[in-house]
């Protein structure tokens, strides 16, 4: 693909502040180099990876499919967040590096897959050293072939995309639109419909990946799970550093989770939210600027993101001092039945709403015996009410796997109003948040808030909690807390 940026800066890697080098410097620079190889071999989940694009051929027979993973972000100025390759790309491909465009393209009994990637520049030009894709300021590239060796997959020369794209058949061409703005201006929108951002036929390919992700085949499930042991290390590290008769810093408690999620995986798999005392109380917390304070609640909803980009996500509330108060166990205790409830209630068949209006009820019913519901529990059950949600407004569930909140592009009537299907993972975590500014609150509730959130998989009887080696009841993490503080705190290894 021919260079073409879009955020200001040079096409050829270069950066404005960059020296002009003199030519005896520059004809040294190419002297006296050996040549590398890495030493590649096919990935174990190769064959997933080939199982999932061969189920996307099948839903779109003779038409050419385009799947970018988009570009490097400006962070500011001239530096770039840490680039995070598109989950629906990762998920097809595996490959997790910058700029790189999947292209399936039809061949009578289905489809053959083509990678577009940037490769290793050899030494015959100064890219090596001058350029900002250079590999003695970024590390060695793959060549074509080992890319092709180690995902499976045909490759090509990124610069080569133009000319590929320039003969798609726009009638006959869906784009996974949104990732890579240089993809999305090569093949113009077949139909002027528009909904949510895609045009509509390549709505259709966002919906379709994303219907396949809902189902997790047994690699996927290993991979969350071991997203969700590194997370209970995460929060064991936490409490071990957590003092029990001072304050300490959120951000300390942030960053110690963050060493074990870069330690043990990829990064967290969203921004953590440490939320003490009255921070917990506020839904997505991530400023992490306050302070943590005896006899007060903690907070914790984080999750580490996996090598291959499965994430984690749970949440767990600790009593500061390391035991609850009456009043804030009964809160907690309130919670801890409705997430039960919910868990409980999950199976195959059982519809996604109903594991949400199971927790529901039972937070209602909690209101109501703190006094707080202005009506009857059925009454504010009632869809034209639902007065018990100023006290929990967000859902139950979502589902979970290569993104946090995974297959966010699938029909309503496959997600939100369809049922859970066996391999189906999702998080419960019902919460209820007593806000400081509260009036129709007792202002001993003011400033409480609880979340407990764990990670289910449907399966063929019921559910298994993948969370499950963190306790979740109230006298279980008093003591967990206690036995993480006797243990005392440990560096990753």
């Amino acid at each position: 693909m021919a260079e073409e940026r879009t955020d200001g800066k040079p096409a050829d890697g270069t950066e404005s502040h960059d020296p002009d080098f003199p030519e005896a410097f520059l004809s040294f620079m190419r002297q006296g180099w050996r040549d590398t190889s890495l030493p590649v071999g096919p990935r174990p989940e190769v064959p997933h990876h080939a199982k999932r694009r061969e189920a996307l051929s099948a839903a779109f027979p003779g038409e050419t499919l385009v799947i970018p993973t988009g570009t490097e972000k400006v962070r500011a100025n001239d530096t770039d967040h840490p680039f995070r390759p598109g989950s629906d790309f990762a998920y097809l491909t595996g490959d997790h590096d910058p700029d790189s465009v999947l292209v399936l393209r039809p061949n009578g009994s289905g489809h053959d897959a083509t990678l577009y990637m940037r490769p290793r520049s050899s030494r015959e030009t100064d890219e090596f050293f001058r350029s900002r894709h250079g590999e003695l300021w970024v590390g060695r590239r793959h060549t074509l072939a080992e890319k092709s060796t180690e995902l499976g997959l045909a490759t090509e020369d990124l610069s080569a995309l133009d000319g590929a794209l320039a003969r798609m058949a726009p009638g006959r061409t869906r784009v996974l639109r949104g990732f890579d703005q240089r993809v999305d201006a090569a093949v113009r929108p077949w139909d002027g419909a528009r909904e949510e951002g895609q045009p509509g036929r390549d709505r259709e390919l966002a919906i379709t990946i994303a219907e396949l992700k809902l189902v997790k085949d047994e690699w996927e499930v290993a991979q969350l799970q071991e997203a969700v042991d590194a997370t209970v290390r995460g929060f064991e590290d936490v409490a071990r550093a957590l003092p029990a008769d001072r304050g300490v810093s959120e951000r300390l408690l942030e960053g110690i989770f963050a060493l074990r999620a870069r330690h043990d995986g990829n990064d967290v798999g969203y921004g953590s939210i440490v939320g003490a005392g009255e921070h917990a109380t506020i839904l997505h917390w991530v400023h992490n600027h306050g302070a943590t304070r005896p006899g007060e609640l903690l907070l914790m909803d984080m999750g580490v993101e996996n090598r291959n980009l499965y994430t984690a996500d749970v949440t767990r509330v600790l009593p500061v001092d390391g035991r609850f108060t009456p009043l804030q166990r009964q809160v907690y205790d309130a919670v801890y039945a409705a997430q039960q409830a919910g868990i409980d209630a999950i199976r195959p068949g059982v519809g996604f709403r109903e594991v949400h209006l199971t927790s529901m009820r039972v937070l209602a019913e909690a209101l109501k015996d703190l006094g707080l519901l202005p009506v009857s529990v059925d009454e504010a059950m009632d869809p034209a009410s639902t007065v018990y949600r100023r006290w929990t407004l967000h859902g139950t569930s979502h589902m979970l796997g290569i993104d946090v909140h995974d297959c966010s592009n699938a029909r309503k009537e496959k997600y939100r109003d369809g049922a859970l299907g066996e391999g189906y993972v999702l998080t419960v975590e019902p919460g209820l948040y007593f806000q400081p500014e509260d009036e129709l609150v007792p202002e001993e509730l003011r400033g409480i808030g609880v979340r407990i959130e764990d990670d289910i998989l449907v399966t063929a009887t019921g559910s298994v909690n993948l969370s499950a080696g963190l306790p979740r009841r109230s006298d279980e993490v008093e003591t967990w807390l206690a036995e993480q503080r006797e243990a005392g705190p440990r560096l990753p290894g």
